[in-house]
């Protein structure tokens, strides 16, 4: 019986992983199957090099932070603020490699250098965005009041890691648990 082949998925995840600790250029074949415990030879049996491992890699994440996150939501059911609710404990708790805000501020990275990757991080932010606004839609009746919500929403996805001030004796959970709690508020006006 032959030796077991490390799947195509393994892969993947941790190139992820790599791009996240050290951007594309941290993504190596050699360092992969070191970290995987296997040789280099059966990522030859899945990708005919490291720009088709990439352009994989790529599609996963986009995949993961778009659609299954999407699909995740509507599975769970509820109207929109639970749906809301459910996208703010996903982004809180990702564990997935694709789905880490590493993982996302690498991909942003790499697209300041990179014009395909930036067509694709546009993409699925505007897949992001759009449902974001579809949701907030259905208890904000004001379009401003709708950008504005999605815009704070995203942002604080993209941003929070990279602001290390202190909450005047609150803890970073705790606001945003308080962010949370008014963007999921019904606007002042309606």
């Amino acid at each position: 019986m032959g030796a077991t082949r490390t799947p195509r998925g393994r892969w993947i995840e941790e190139g992820l992983r790599a791009l996240a600790a050290g951007g594309p250029e941290a993504v190596r074949i050699e360092v992969l199957a070191q970290a995987l415990g296997v040789t280099k030879g059966g990522f030859y049996g899945y990708f005919r090099n490291r720009e088709a491992l990439l352009a994989e890699m790529l599609d996963t994440w986009e995949e993961e932070v778009t659609e299954k996150v999407i699909e995740r939501v509507e599975s769970a059911g509820g109207d929109a603020r639970a749906k809301l609710d459910q996208l703010f404990t996903i982004a809180a708790t990702a564990e997935e490699p694709a789905m880490t805000v590493a993982a996302d501020l690498a991909v942003r990275d790499w697209a300041r250098r990179d014009e395909e990757v930036a067509r694709r991080l546009k993409r699925a932010d505007n897949r992001r965005m759009e449902y974001l606004r579809s949701l907030f839609r259905s208890f904000c009746p004001d379009e401003d009041e709708v950008e504005l919500r999605c815009m704070i929403t995203f942002s604080l996805r993209i941003g929070s890691p990279f602001i290390a001030a202190d909450h005047a004796g609150r803890t970073r959970a705790e606001v945003m648990q308080l962010a949370r709690r008014r963007l999921l508020s019904r606007p002042v006006n309606s």
